[in-house]
């Protein structure tokens, strides 16, 4: 069947404008990259039959001779492939460059030192991936924190959306005591529950005043 064919929500490139990138199957994105397929074969059939020879986990070793000698894969395709190619590693090797890892309460002050200016209370969040790595952050709340204000599952859902294994929270006291209140150890304790049915762990929480060191819920077990 020609893709031309096919029902256009089941097209590649119309697939990836109205769902994503993300939802696109392998061998669709692959096909995209290729154009068009061989006599006989659509350009999804030609994509999977390049990964039946080499699976996706190899895809990224792939060498110019390796594509040429699949049948369908010309000089134009396999220079197509083993540019995207390129750019995925490039992308790679600059953002493991630029993840800050997060070990101690200093590391995450470093990440939210502005929070010591502020007037109003906020519970910002670090994002990070399977390695410690930060990956995003973000103020999440403004305001007195109580249970009424903060959701986790707003917290939770930008966790999702940016594919974080873990997340550690950080606010401030204006007051400039970095004891944490009966409130804010509620409130942790919700969140890292929420985070157990999520499968996303709350590794710490920081709080951070004015000329004081930050204090770490997990350094004094209580979180």
């Amino acid at each position: 069947m020609k893709i031309k064919d096919l029902p256009k929500i089941e097209r590649p490139r119309e697939k990836l404008i109205a769902q994503g990138q993300e939802n696109l199957k392998d061998k669709e994105l692959l096909a995209i990259l290729l154009g068009t397929g061989i006599e006989g074969k659509n350009v999804i059939e030609l994509a999977e039959q390049i990964f039946k020879k080499y699976p996706i986990k190899d895809f990224l070793s792939l060498r110019y001779q390796d594509l040429v000698e699949i049948k369908g894969i010309n000089s134009a395709k396999a220079c197509i492939i083993l540019a995207s190619q390129e750019l995925v590693k490039r992308g790679l090797e600059l953002r493991d460059e630029s993840l800050p890892k997060i070990s101690s309460a200093e590391d995450v002050l470093a990440q939210v030192s502005y929070l010591r200016d502020k007037t109003r209370e906020h519970l910002a969040v670090l994002f990070l991936n399977a390695r410690n790595e930060l990956l995003f952050k973000k103020s999440m709340f403004i305001g007195t924190l109580n249970e009424s204000l903060v959701h986790p599952r707003e917290i939770f859902q930008e966790a999702l959306k940016q594919n974080a294994c873990s997340v550690i929270l950080a606010h401030n006291h204006p007051s400039g005591n970095n004891e944490p209140s009966e409130d804010d150890l509620q409130i942790t304790k919700r969140i890292k529950e929420a985070g157990k049915i999520m499968g996303i762990e709350v590794l710490d929480h920081i709080i951070v005043a004015k000329g004081k060191t930050p204090y770490s819920l997990k350094q004094y077990n209580l979180i």
